[in-house]
């Protein structure tokens, strides 16, 4: 998260000449909206154009920018999680914006969060910042699997990047994705075999 003091930010009351010089000069496509401490909801610059484009009330730019404020164009005030909220919820969150906003349980803005910062994390998650082997395969659904796994890579002096596993869509299968080290320690063809021969369904292997 980054804290609300490094965060940009439309206030309720602000005209939207202000809103929009802000995301102007910041180079940003929207800001959270705040009234008294609390998440009210987002504006961007579409949303200010397209209510310009659809607005009845007025033909001249300047007083539409310098009458309207953010409070009466605001949406998505659902675009907000709270700190407790788990880290894998925040991908569905976005729903189409770069920026969400965190929140207390009383809706008081804490931050935001990124969708930038969210893919390094699952980026990091995949290990694809760091060089090895990913091996892809699917096991049958049954108890000591994940243990039996962890046996085998230490047998054969593996170093784990990273680990995570998905359900088949028959749902009696789980595919794994194992990434190791890519060390003269591993003997990847030897471990391959020894995979096969456990249960294990060698899917893909790439050097990456």
């Amino acid at each position: 998260m980054i804290p609300k003091h490094h965060c940009v930010v439309a206030n309720a009351q602000d005209d939207l000449q202000k809103v929009l010089d802000t995301l102007l000069s910041k180079d940003i496509q929207g800001v959270p909206v705040i009234e008294d401490e609390t998440f009210r909801g987002m504006i961007t610059k579409q949303m200010i154009y397209q209510r310009y484009f659809y607005s009845d009330d007025y033909t001249d730019k300047e007083a539409f920018l310098n009458s309207v404020t953010a409070a009466d164009i605001v949406e998505h005030g659902d675009l907000h999680i709270t700190e407790e909220d788990v880290f894998e919820s925040t991908l569905t969150a976005f729903k189409g914006f770069p920026i969400l906003a965190v929140t207390d349980e009383n809706k008081h803005f804490l931050g935001i969060v990124t969708r930038f910062d969210v893919l390094e994390q699952f980026e990091s998650a995949f290990g694809m910042k760091k060089q090895g082997v990913r091996i892809a395969f699917a096991s049958i659904e049954a108890e000591g699997r994940i243990a039996k796994l962890s046996e085998l890579i230490r047998n054969h002096h593996g170093n784990i990047i990273s680990l995570a596993t998905f359900d088949e869509t028959d749902r009696l299968a789980r595919r794994i994705v194992l990434k190791l080290e890519n060390n003269e320690n591993v003997d990847v063809d030897r471990f391959l075999t020894r995979l096969e021969k456990s249960g294990f369904r060698v899917l893909d292997v790439k050097t990456v």
